[in-house]
């Protein structure tokens, strides 16, 4: 049995990249693949409870703190749902990995970069997305949009400086896995960005 493909989408918040991902899925379905959609941090009950610490409460967590529970939640991900579907041929498609640790606590929070590669190689040495698709967006344009949210968590409530430092974060990561990275131009239309996005997945299917 082939094993399945690890994709993940990034961006900064309002990018877009989460109203894109069910019909990323339906798109690898129409072309027979099986393929299972999953979030982080999140997608595991204990990944959840801490997706609801990290970002639903008001009171900001020290950012090394936020690093640790990320690659937390990251490692039992890759335990119980990841790992497992990969093996068993199923494609994954999962909204942020570890780039977005490397952009949002590193680039954004300012944790040393070498602190998130040291947890980086500790809970997942050697495995890397197959591919990543990069929502490149203005942060005047993501903060706009993540400001029409009825209940912005607290990433989204952050100022725009903040969302400079984590697409610098992002520009940086993928400058480094240039052959893994697929940056996408998300300020068109819905339309427009499906089209795109139909022509990176097409050359990856």
């Amino acid at each position: 049995m082939m094993r399945g493909r690890f994709i993940t989408l990034e961006g900064i918040d309002g990018a877009g990249k989460s109203s894109h991902l069910r019909w990323i899925a339906r798109f690898l379905r129409k072309r027979g693949i099986r393929v299972i959609v999953t979030r982080e941090p999140g997608g595991t009950p204990a990944g959840e409870k801490l997706r609801r610490l990290m970002l639903g409460s008001r009171q900001r967590l020290h950012a090394e703190t936020e690093t640790l529970l990320m690659f937390a939640a990251r490692r039992e991900h890759l335990a119980s749902v990841i790992g497992p579907a990969l093996k068993k041929g199923i494609w994954v498609l999962c909204d942020r990995f570890t780039d977005a640790t490397y952009a949002y606590q590193s680039g954004g929070s300012g944790v040393p970069w070498a602190k998130v590669s040291a947890l980086e190689r500790w809970v997942h040495p050697g495995f890397q997305p197959d591919l990543t698709i990069l929502f490149d967006i203005r942060p005047a344009i993501g903060r706009k949009r993540a400001g029409r949210k009825r209940n912005p968590d607290r990433f989204e409530r952050e100022r725009e400086a903040y969302y400079r430092r984590v697409r610098d974060g992002y520009r940086r990561r993928a400058a480094r896995d240039a052959r893994r990275f697929r940056l996408l131009d998300a300020e068109g239309t819905r339309s427009e960005v499906r089209k795109r996005l139909a022509i990176v997945l097409s050359g990856s299917c």
